[in-house]
């Protein structure tokens, strides 16, 4: 799917969007953002790339780990949701969204100390150059923190969730918001995507060191940290 078809049919479930994850995940996907943020430091500026409702962002100030975070989606409609959970908490001046693409990120080189991304990884139509992207404007020795959905390695739990994936959460979708193809691509690009190991290698081929993977829930969300290779002056020499 084309990145502009991605942004339309994003915007299209916004208004259910946090509705829909909270309800069929039974509210786990806040536990999971939740460590997602524990796995980092406290840096001055965090990016958050496809940052959707902000709801990652705004966990990131809730435990302070950063002076400010600064949030990119190619959906306007989730974005202007974001802003107004925002503005409701009252933290404009700590969190900006704007409009961006994961593939070519509108800042310089270096400009971050952590990159987060939750859900969104998946939803790239180049993957490869999107994490390229995240390393270009991390800081030397800066953080990465990626949250995406996996499958369940065992054999009984695989099989139950694999159920009730491919039938309940497309049926839920078109309950909540009336569009079953936003839901239907949903579950597809699940299924169709990379987790553990391989996607492990994606982040290590974008350059990244310390590369780690965490399943969490039975391995129905996999948490990806990782870092940018500390850079002294001695090393920029050699």
């Amino acid at each position: 799917m084309e990145r502009k078809d991605i942004g339309t049919l994003f915007d299209g479930i916004a208004g259910t969007y946090d509705r829909f994850n909270h309800l069929l995940s039974l509210n786990v996907d806040k536990v999971w953002r939740r460590k997602a943020v524990q796995s980092l430091r406290r840096g001055d500026k965090v990016l958050d790339v496809a940052t959707g409702t902000a709801d990652l962002a705004l966990e990131i100030i809730r435990q302070e780990k950063a002076g400010e975070v600064t949030g990119i989606d190619i959906s306007s409609g989730m974005t202007e949701i974001g802003r107004k959970k925002i503005e409701k908490r009252g933290l404009s001046e700590r969190i900006v969204l704007s409009e961006g693409s994961a593939l070519d990120i509108p800042f310089p080189d270096g400009s971050f100390d952590a990159v987060t991304c939750a859900y969104g990884v998946r939803n790239f139509s180049n993957p490869d150059r999107g994490l390229r992207e995240m390393y270009r404007v991390l800081r030397s020795g800066g953080q990465l923190a990626i949250l995406e959905f996996s499958y369940p390695s065992g054999k009984i739990t695989g099989k139950i969730y694999d159920t009730l994936f491919t039938r309940l959460m497309p049926a839920v979708g078109k309950a909540i918001s009336r569009d079953e193809k936003a839901y239907l691509y949903f579950r597809d690009s699940v299924k169709g995507f990379v987790w553990g190991e391989e996607m492990a290698g994606k982040i290590a081929a974008a350059g990244f060191v310390n590369v780690r993977f965490k399943p969490m829930t039975f391995g129905i969300s996999t948490l990806y940290t990782a870092e940018k290779k500390l850079f002294t002056a001695t090393s920029e020499r050699t």
